[in-house]
């Protein structure tokens, strides 16, 4: 069994100054390839106390994964210690060169010397391609043990460890994964466990993992096995039983799919247009809309309408309504999806009033929200208690909207 260590390399990280999502992340991959995982480290960016944590890594681990410490600036001294510590030079990867030089004629500078360093990595070693950077990577295979260097940014490193890592450690561990990441909304954590509890349990292959990700709730399921189809075969049962059991709270499922990303997807394939009309969202709902690519086709405009006066000028909510239920109420929140859908034309439209925080509002606790949808045939309001901070009562309102949206969509 292989044993794995990581170095996670940034003196960013030992001031706090930034949170190391990278090392749970690239645990749990290791863990669904059954590569035990015993030692995990923090260190600044310096080179002797690097040299250090190698030198015990490569007495207790088969894999060490340095992560950080690839780019161009001085404290960028990740590669050049491996290299040092493994007593090999430094190579340019002829490929990543290429991608620094592209990047320099596209934006028009010239490339400085440092620049190139991040095309370089130990000699006699795989590159890594960096879809979504420029530093390259490293496997170097020495003695029985392997050294990966990774990129520090989330955004660079995940692609990679993905793309490249997971499939050169397959091969490595001959098996093959077959993985699906379902994703849910509406339920905690907590429940998601429990009503899962007797799957986990039953479970050794395919396993199962639960991750919160605000507002969301992701479930990865694994299989492993050796090839492809078997691992499918094994996958489909267990997948198809988690749906049923959290039932309705699944919306969508992908490694970095979003509920507001399928609901748009199904706004625009369905070719039903849609508005809103905010209040203590304050637009949030329509700019995250608006973050689907192609959703200007059925999107054409909404309303942000905090004081209530704006709520009666702008989307025609009667002020006898504001008198005789208060902003924060069911009727304000049906009149303002009625008067957002009347004014812009839409098949759909979604109202959102509450009290976002910290203070209460109308004698109404924080984290009360309404939100009204009307729709082609009929009008609903739900009321939520929603906790959390300001923003995160407004980001969970949010995505209640885009959810009851989902729910009266037709199939």
């Amino acid at each position: 069994m292989m044993k794995a260590e990581i170095i996670a390399v940034g003196t960013e990280m030992l001031l706090g100054e930034i949170t190391d999502t990278n090392t749970p992340y690239l645990a749990r991959q290791l863990a669904q390839l059954g590569i035990d995982m015993y030692y995990q480290n923090t260190v600044g960016d310096n080179p002797a106390r690097i040299t250090g944590l190698l030198a015990q890594a490569s007495q207790r681990s088969d894999l060490i994964v340095l992560m950080g410490g690839l780019g161009p600036t001085a404290d960028d001294v990740t590669k050049q210690t491996l290299t040092s510590f493994l007593k090999r030079p430094l190579v340019t990867d002829a490929a990543a060169e290429q991608k620094l030089h592209e990047q320099a004629r596209r934006l028009q500078h010239a490339l400085t010397a440092n620049n190139y360093v991040q095309a370089q990595l130990p000699a006699d070693s795989i590159p890594l391609a960096n879809r979504t950077g420029l530093a390259v990577g490293s496997w170097t295979a020495v003695d029985g043990r392997v050294y990966v260097t990774l990129p520090g940014p989330p955004q660079e490193l995940r692609p990679m460890v993905s793309e490249q890592l997971i499939p050169l450690l397959a091969k490595q561990t001959h098996h093959v994964l077959a993985s699906r990441m379902l994703r849910f909304f509406g339920l905690t954590e907590s429940v998601i466990a429990t009503r899962l509890a007797e799957v986990i349990d039953a479970q050794t292959n395919p396993t199962i993992a639960i991750y919160y990700q605000f507002p969301d709730i992701a479930v990865r399921i694994t299989a492993r096995a050796q090839d492809t189809e078997s691992a499918e075969r094994i996958l489909q049962p267990v997948v198809r039983q988690v749906q049923t059991l959290l039932g309705d709270a699944y919306y969508g499922e992908g490694e970095h799919n979003s509920l507001a990303q399928v609901v748009g997807n199904e706004l625009i394939h369905g070719q039903h247009t849609i508005t809103a009309a905010e209040s203590l969202t304050a637009g949030e709902f329509q700019a995250t809309l608006g973050s689907v690519p192609g959703i200007s086709a059925v999107f054409p405009g909404g309303f942000v309408t905090y004081a209530a006066a704006q709520k009666t000028a702008m989307i025609g909510v009667p002020a006898d309504t504001i008198q005789a239920h208060g902003v924060v109420s069911a009727e304000t929140a049906q009149a303002m999806a009625e008067g957002a859908k009347r004014q812009v034309g839409t098949e759909y439209a979604l109202g959102f009033t509450g009290v976002a925080g910290p203070d209460n509002l109308e004698e109404k606790p924080a984290g009360t929200v309404f939100i009204g949808l009307a729709g082609p045939a009929k009008t609903v309001v739900r009321e939520f208690h929603l906790i959390g901070s300001r923003n995160e009562v407004r980001a969970r309102a949010v995505a209640w909207g885009f959810k009851m949206l989902q729910n009266n969509l037709p199939e």
